[in-house]
């Protein structure tokens, strides 16, 4: 759940506000998504179909104005399908580069286990790299560049899960989950006459994204905090349920959350709250319980919710 009543600030509250009138009771999953976006990091929705995973990143992405594009991934998908090819122009007598889906500001990257590794790979590249490789000429991706990939939790035949490494890639991992009877209700009222994504309009740009973007990463971070994010990885690496610990990687992610959450919230420092709220969904997907662990049915995220009870939470006169 989102801490209590949020007071966001002026830039973060337009979009929360756009994206609430198209999706009816989602405001923690817009807001962590803007905090990934924020981060310049990508997401990975894991989640039953037609809970509204699409819907998200089209209101987000008509709300900032950026360019939206969706990657269905299927078996038969080549990396060329998302990267771009080069095809002859025989008036011009060369090549030409055709832009894939990848270069979109906004990318949907749709069941993205249902498609080889190879071609995983040529998204996790751009994503990782802001940048794809095509022909052997290294290209640059847009800017702002944010990717929110999905996965079906249930049908696992004829699926490639992502692993570990790749997994590693994603800044935040979360779910979106039912919506309740009454917000069921709403939502089938909104949508009897039109869909409200139809009546909402962009409330910033690309630059002033872009903007955001570089204020977040002057948000400051005390060392007491950075030492909480750090005891928390390290705590994941030691935990005798815990096979694979969190990586380096992911206290940067943290921090790196962190940091986008507290802008969110109007303040220009981090608190430990703000870390401790953000941990479940930068660290679970990062971890990988032992054999022993997994067979008496304890998961990740029961695994994850222990480390940070049994991790001190840094306590100064300044929080």
């Amino acid at each position: 759940m989102v801490q209590g009543t949020l007071t966001y600030n002026q830039e973060a509250a337009k979009i929360i506000d756009n994206i609430n009138k198209v999706m009816v009771g989602k405001e923690e999953i817009a807001t962590l998504s803007l905090v990934a976006l924020l981060a310049e990091g990508h997401v990975l929705l894991e989640d039953v179909p037609g809970v509204g995973k699409t819907m998200l990143v089209r209101t987000l992405a008509k709300s900032l104005d950026c360019d939206f594009r969706r990657i269905q991934f299927t078996p038969d998908l080549l990396p060329s399908d998302v990267t771009g090819v080069s095809i002859y122009n025989p008036k011009a007598m060369e090549f030409e580069f055709r832009e894939g889906p990848i270069f979109g500001n906004i990318v949907l990257a749709d069941e993205i286990n249902r498609t080889s590794p190879k071609t995983q790979s040529a998204l996790l590249e751009g994503m990782e790299e802001k940048s794809v490789t095509a022909d052997g000429v290294t290209l640059p991706l847009k800017q702002p560049f944010f990717v929110m990939a999905t996965q079906n939790p249930i049908e696992y035949e004829g699926t490639y899960p992502l692993p570990e490494a790749q997994l590693d890639r994603f800044i935040i991992k979360m779910k979106m989950g039912y919506p309740s009877i009454n917000e069921e209700l709403e939502m089938l009222e909104r949508t009897s006459e039109g869909h409200p994504i139809d009546t909402i309009s962009a409330v910033m740009n690309k630059e002033e994204l872009t903007s955001l973007q570089k204020q977040v990463k002057a948000v400051y971070v005390d060392q007491t905090v950075q030492s909480y994010i750090i005891n928390l990885a390290a705590a994941t690496r030691v935990h005798p349920s815990i096979y694979l610990g969190v990586s380096p990687r992911g206290s940067m992610a943290l921090m790196k959350t962190a940091k986008a959450y507290a802008f969110i919230c109007g303040r220009d420092y981090v608190l430990p709250d703000d870390v401790k709220y953000l941990a479940p969904y930068v660290m679970t997907h990062r971890v990988i319980p032992t054999t022993e662990a997994t067979f008496n049915g304890v998961t990740a995220e029961q695994v994850v919710a222990d480390v940070i009870k049994q991790t001190t939470v840094p306590i100064r006169k300044d929080f």
